[in-house]
């Protein structure tokens, strides 16, 4: 790092907006791009380099002039790029090349009421479990930690998240069953 970008960087953390402008335009290409290969969408790609550097502004004045300041602007895009690629594997059931034929994106109401009676039976088999597993179930399932993030989180050990998270998941199969007689639809 240059004498120029540490002044920018001391200036930026400062709250000088002109100064991490200067940082936004020499850095942006390389987190866009860097994006783009890993998203495979320049759309998204372009969402996320101003979402990078909103949150690196934000963070500025806790950054560690020991990291590269590149290196850590990338940490931020790679961050968020996972926290994309999570919500769409949340939401792709089926690939599209797999699609027969193109589908109507807006359910039915069929299937929407089906949809709704399957939250609700959620909603209410989930206020049934000790909150243990409740909330060991949610923080894995709905916000997407990881084990060692669940430990960290609940401050357990990694065997024990394991363990707890499997007796959630049978007590929460275990009540879906009794609700629809004893069957598990797929």
């Amino acid at each position: 790092m240059n004498d120029s970008e540490q002044h920018l960087i001391q200036q930026a953390a400062r709250g000088d907006r002109q100064a991490f402008g200067t940082l936004v335009r020499v850095h942006q290409a390389r987190v866009f791009h860097f994006l783009r290969r890993l998203l495979g969408s320049a759309d998204e790609a372009a969402d996320l380099t101003q979402e990078t550097f909103i949150r690196a502004f934000q963070a500025l004045p806790r950054w560690r002039p020991e990291a590269r300041l590149q290196t850590w602007l990338l940490q931020i895009a790679r961050n968020a790029a996972l926290d994309t690629l999570r919500q769409r594997q949340r939401y792709v059931d089926v690939a599209p090349e797999e699609l027969a034929e193109p589908v109507d994106p807006a359910p039915s109401p069929l299937s929407r009421l089906q949809t709704g009676r399957d939250l609700a039976l959620l909603e209410r088999l989930l206020a049934r479990l000790p909150h243990e597993q409740r909330e060991i179930l949610l923080l894995r399932e709905v916000e997407g930690l990881a084990y060692d993030e669940l430990a960290a989180t609940l401050q357990l050990a990694a065997g024990t998240v394991k363990s707890r998270l499997a007796r959630a998941r049978e007590a929460l199969l275990h009540g879906y069953r009794q609700a629809n007689g004893g069957t598990l639809d797929d």
